[in-house]
């Protein structure tokens, strides 16, 4: 095995796998590979290149048919939230307007992006192909580049890094690329699908270690901050958490200090470089979102719901070969919060990796096997919630999670999410186990054999499948035409009915079509957004209902007319002044994100409302006058 970098012996040398042992000292200057070597490593570089690509491919061929028209079945919402978010973003962009917060949603108080899962970075580099090919398309393209380049970026890690192995560093960066909770949040999430950024921030952060690093490291380590801040704030926020986790346990360790004695001087003044650079490029976001108009605290989330069940652990995900043969469970609170789910039989495959390498490791190596572990569990236990719940059923223990929950930042993250801190873990695990067993093969075949049939029956029932998708209704003719420019003027408001939240996303969708196709702009109420109007100062999904909506959803969702009196009427068309609504609009197909939606309904409760609408193209319209 070949070490070919300084950073992997003095930064995070795995300890002793086959010939490399740490050493406190400067190595000697590497020499060169055979060319033999070079070239089977690059075909293995290659490999691993294609492999992730193909999955990638493979997990989101649902939609690669035509992504204009189909939609992630189970998170349609929030694949329209993303859409909408790149087309703002382009238009922001080239209009010169804030991105990180808009009137063009929540008439008239507007949406703090910053709050929100702007995705800003995306939004900017990816706005010419918005332009060229729309915001569906555009989204796929950065779903499939999410999952792809998540495992390059742990492989490049791996094998330059951390082990020797090119076999060890693929199936390590794979597993983690598509693990269960990554083919989960496939669904619609490109904030959580980025796992590019973390190997990048691991590396950014052991690259201050290195002599003549505090400034050069601490610019670039402070711009990959910021760009992980714009794409996945949350993601930042737990990477940044498991890196100190893992951190204050390694250099802790009795066989680590006379090391950290040596590099904390140096990782002190390159953190303080990375804080100079990223406080500058994230002053505005961050005053934005902690003190800027139409913040919150907390989340609109209920950690309750959104915490892992401890049996989830144990248990297979749904998108995967064995939730295709049935063995899936439904133990998460949505098919996008599979955070967990490794199944039994990779749980003790990962103990079986930790035990083997815990007794081929010297002292130093044991700080980082100790520092994996304790990460691993921690994060795990947070994952459970305020308190624990078994198999669906939910216990008065109180947990970790629910002392902390009261904690500014902590109070605003999902605890369920937690628990992705643990895959990349059991993927290092694994892979520093199989670049152990190549460095120093089992003497019997018979124990190789059942280390080959541990890693088949652990990983092969997790192979991912692809994402349900289904065809989505599509946008009317009356805004892809341009028609909706008659009746709505210049930063006018439109709303279709319902008006747009989770659960109805078709405005944003509209009118995200609008503004990648350079139609102009119109607003609209609501929207499916974070904001202000929780209990006790939370934050909530969405505005807080106020009595058209109200209506109009109850009508909507349930298929019966509510009882329309002159008190509704009236209060119906305040709040259409109080918007600025110059126009209702109801196309004759309407998206529901979580069910159908009884379109007779909608029109009849309008009309009782509004009196008769006229037709126009393929929608129903309503004119609402000014005063």
């Amino acid at each position: 095995m070949v070490v070919r970098h300084t950073f992997t012996v003095r930064a995070v040398c795995p300890g002793p796998v086959g010939n490399v042992r740490c050493v406190p000292s400067a190595p000697p200057p590497p020499t060169a590979p055979p060319p033999a070597t070079v070239a089977r490593d690059r075909r293995a570089d290659l490999l691993v290149t294609l492999a992730a690509v193909a999955l990638a491919l493979w997990v989101t061929s649902g939609m690669w048919r035509d992504p204009n028209t189909r939609t992630i079945t189970v998170n349609s919402s929030d694949q329209a939230l993303f859409e909408w978010l790149l087309a703002f973003g382009g238009h922001a962009l080239s209009h010169g307007e804030n991105p990180l917060f808009t009137h063009l949603i929540n008439v008239p108080d507007g949406v703090n992006l910053a709050v929100n899962t702007s995705i800003t970075a995306y939004a900017a580099v990816f706005a010419p192909l918005t332009y060229l090919i729309g915001p569906p398309a555009t989204f796929l393209v950065i779903l499939t580049l999410n999952l792809a380049a998540t495992a390059v970026a742990w492989y490049w890690l791996l094998s330059r890094h951390l082990v020797g192995s090119r076999l060890a560093a693929g199936v390590g960066a794979l597993f983690i690329a598509f693990c269960p909770a990554m083919v989960s949040h496939a669904n619609a999430h490109l904030n959580w699908t980025a796992g590019w950024l973390v190997p990048l921030l691991i590396w950014g952060v052991f690259r201050l270690r290195r002599p003549g690093r505090a400034v050069t490291g601490g610019i670039v380590l402070g711009l990959l901050v910021a760009v992980a801040f714009s794409i996945a704030a949350e993601g930042l926020f737990f990477t940044a958490l498991a890196l100190a986790a893992f951190l204050l346990v390694r250099t802790l360790h009795p066989a680590r200090r006379a090391e950290l004695r040596a590099v904390l001087p140096r990782v002190l003044a390159g953190l303080g470089v990375t804080a100079l650079v990223a406080g500058v490029l994230l002053a505005y976001p961050l005053w934005l979102h902690f003190a800027g108009p139409q913040r919150f605290h907390g989340t609109g989330f209920d950690p309750l719901i959104h915490s892992e069940d401890i049996a989830a652990y144990g248990s297979y995900p749904r998108r995967s070969l064995a939730g295709w043969a049935g063995f899936g469970t439904s133990l998460a609170p949505n098919p996008t919060e599979e955070n967990s789910f490794f199944g039994a039989p990779l749980l003790l495959l990962a103990v079986a990796c930790f035990a083997l390498l815990w007794r081929r490791a010297d002292r130093a190596f044991r700080a980082t096997l100790l520092a994996l572990g304790v990460t691993a569990v921690v994060f795990a236990v947070l994952s459970w919630g305020p308190t624990a719940r078994w198999n669906g059923r939910r216990t008065d223990q109180l947990l970790p999670f629910g002392v902390l929950d009261n904690l500014p930042v902590i109070n605003a993250a999902l605890p369920s999410r937690l628990a992705l801190v643990v895959a990349p873990v059991i993927g290092l695990l694994l892979a520093y186990a199989i670049d152990a067993l190549r460095a120093r093969p089992p003497r019997r075949r018979a124990v190789g054999a059942a280390w080959l049939v541990g890693f088949a029956a652990a990983l092969l029932p997790l192979l991912p499948t692809p994402l349900l998708t289904s065809v989505r209704e599509p946008i009317p003719a009356f805004i892809t035409g341009g028609a909706w420019k008659r009746y709505v003027p210049p930063d006018g408001v439109l709303t279709p009915l319902p008006l747009t939240v989770d659960v109805y996303p078709d405005g944003q969708r509209w009118q995200a079509y609008a503004l990648a196709h350079r139609q102009g702009e119109f607003r609209i109420p609501a929207g499916f957004f974070l904001g202000p109007g929780g209990p006790d100062g939370r934050g909530r999904i969405g505005p807080v209902p106020r009595t058209f909506d109200t209506l109009m959803d109850q009508a909507g969702s349930t298929g019966l007319v509510p009882i329309v009196t002159e008190g509704s009427i009236q209060e119906s068309r305040a709040d259409l002044r109080y918007w600025g609504v110059r126009v209702v609009v109801l196309a004759d197909r309407v998206h529901g994100a979580k069910y159908d939606v009884d379109e007779e309904a909608l029109r009849r409760t309008a009309t009782a409302l509004l009196g008769p609408p006229e037709r126009v193209e393929d929608v129903w319209l309503w004119r609402v006058p000014a005063t």
